[in-house]
C-alpha cells in the first residue's frame, strides 16, 4: 500500500515541500495530498505590490503540478488530530463556496499551514486597519486606496520589511496621497549605517512622514494613537506588525511554542510526534548561533527541502540531510525602481556591506521571480531519482470517513 503523506498549506514552503517529494519518491510507493484552500500560488511577498493595483501573474496549481502525482485538494483546514493522524478538511468548491466536511488519514503529516496578521491585541486593530499577509487582505486594501482622494492620510503601521515595503510601494504608486510609518523604533535601526542612510534618502524622496519611537496603542476609523498620547491622522491604517501562525497546532497534543509554533529538531520533525514535520512560519527551528529562524520566506524554503529530503531519506533508507539552514541577505524593495539588499551574517546580523538603488531593486524582483521559480521547479532543475520506500511506518486502518 502507498505511504500516506498529507502537506497542509500550499504556500512557498507547503508547495515546495510537496513538489520535492514528487521527485524523491515513487509515485506508486508514496500518495502525496496537499491541501489548500485556494486554487493558484499565491506571491506573499508581492502582496504590497497587489494593495496598491498592479496585477500578478496566475500560477494555477492544476499547471505547476500536471504530472508529478501530487494531488491537489481545494479545502480549508478545521482540525488536526496527531493521536489519530487524521486531518479535518472542508472542501472548497471552484467559486469558493464551502462544501462537504472530510477526514483524511496520514501516515506523514506536514504542517505549513503558516501565519496571518498579528493585531498585537490593540484596541481597534481588526475593527479599523487593513492588513497585507493575505490575497483577501491586500485586495481589500486595494479597493479602499482606490477610492481615496488627494491628500488623504494613510499610515502604515510597523518599521519591520513588510511595513517598509509597504509605505513606500504605496507612497510611490500613489504620490497624491499623504503617506506615513510609524514604527515601534528607529528607521531601519536593524541595518547596518549605509543601509540606515539609504533608506532615509528614499523615504524623504517619496515623502514619507516617519514616527519614529511611536508604539501605537489604539486604532480608529480615523486615526492611530501613540505610546504618549499624539494622535496622527488616518483615512486608512495598515497594520504590519509581525505574524501570527494559524491556531490549530495549539489545539492539538503537539509541542509547541507560547506563539503556536510545532517546535522540531534540525530536520524539521516534531519532536513530540515523529510522524509530523513543520515547516515555515509554523514551526520553531533554531538557526546559526541557536536563535530562532525568523518568519520569512528565507527561512521557509530552506526549511521546506530538509524536511522533504529527510522524510525521503527515513522512508527509502538513505542518509539524513545535514545542512545548516543560515541567512545571506534581506532584500527589501522600496518602490519599482529602488531597493536595499543588506548582507548580513548567517544568524542575520547586519554587516557592513549593502546595495543599494536601482541594482538592488532588479536583484529584489530576481529573487522574487526565483522564490516562485523553486516552487515549481523544488529540486533547481537538478534531475532526481525517484527511490523506493523501503520502511513502512505503522498506519491507521482507515483511509479517508467522511463524518455523518
Amino acid at each position: 500500500m502507498q505511504h500516506r503523506i498529507v502537506v497542509l498549506g500550499a504556500g512557498y514552503t507547503g508547495a515546495a515541500a510537496a513538489g520535492r517529494l514528487a521527485r524523491r519518491l515513487r509515485p506508486e510507493d508514496a500518495a502525496i495530498t496537499l491541501v489548500n484552500a485556494e486554487p493558484d500560488f499565491v506571491e506573499r511577498v508581492r502582496m504590497h505590490q497587489l494593495a496598491v493595483g498592479q496585477n500578478l501573474a496566475s500560477r494555477p496549481f492544476s499547471e505547476m503540478f500536471a504530472g508529478t502525482g501530487v494531488e491537489v485538494k481545494l479545502a480549508k483546514v478545521t482540525g488536526v488530530d496527531v493521536d489519530r493522524k487524521t486531518v479535518t478538511v472542508t472542501a472548497v468548491a471552484a467559486n469558493g463556496a464551502e462544501e462537504r466536511e472530510e477526514e483524511l488519514s496520514y501516515d506523514t503529516l506536514v504542517y505549513a499551514l503558516g501565519s496571518g496578521w498579528n493585531s498585537q491585541g490593540v484596541p481597534g486593530t481588526t475593527e479599523y486597519a487593513h492588513e497585507i499577509a493575505s490575497r483577501p487582505g491586500a485586495l481589500r486594501l486595494r479597493e479602499r486606496l482606490a477610492r481615496l482622494d488627494a491628500g488623504a492620510p494613510v499610515v502604515v503601521v510597523g518599521g519591520g520589511l513588510t511595513g517598509v515595503e509597504a509605505a513606500t510601494e504605496i507612497a510611490e504608486a500613489r504620490p497624491d496621497l499623504d503617506v506615513a510609518l510609524a514604527a515601534h523604533g528607529g528607521l531601519g535601526d536593524w541595518l547596518s549605517p549605509k543601509g540606515r542612510r539609504h533608506l532615509r534618502r528614499v523615504f524623504d524622496r517619496l515623502g514619507i512622514t516617519v514616527h519614529e519611537h511611536a508604539a501605537v496603542t489604539g486604532v480608529a476609523a480615523d486615526r492611530v494613537t501613540v505610546a504618549d498620547g499624539t494622535s496622527v491622522p488616518a483615512a486608512v491604517t495598515v497594520w504590519t506588525t509581525g505574524f501570527a501562525v494559524h491556531p490549530i497546532a495549539r489545539a492539538t497534543t503537539l509541542d509547541v511554542t507560547g506563539t503556536g509554533q510545532i517546535v522540531v529538531d534540525a530536520t524539521m520533525r516534531s519532536v513530540s510526534h515523529p510522524d509530523v514535520y513543520a515547516i515555515g512560519d509554523a514551526g520553531m527551528a533554531m538557526g546559526p548561533g541557536d536563535k530562532p529562524l525568523r518568519m520569512s520566506c528565507a527561512s521557509g524554503t530552506p526549511m521546506a527541502w530538509q524536511a522533504a529530503d529527510a522524510i525521503a531519506a527515513r522512508l527509502t533508507g538513505g542518509k539524513l540531510p545535514n545542512v545548516p539552514l543560515r541567512y545571506f541577505n534581506q532584500c527589501i524593495s522600496l518602490g519599482r525602481r529602488d531597493g536595499l539588499i543588506q548582507y548580513v551574517t548567517a544568524d542575520d546580523r547586519a554587516v557592513r556591506a549593502a546595495l543599494t538603488g536601482r541594482l538592488a531593486a532588479v536583484y529584489k524582483e530576481v529573487i522574487c521571480k526565483g522564490a516562485a521559480w523553486s516552487v515549481a521547479n523544488p529540486t533547481l532543475g537538478i534531475p532526481t531519482r525517484r527511490r523506493r520506500i523501503v520502511r513502512e511506518p505503522a498506519r491507521a486502518a482507515a483511509t479517508v470517513r467522511t463524518p455523518a
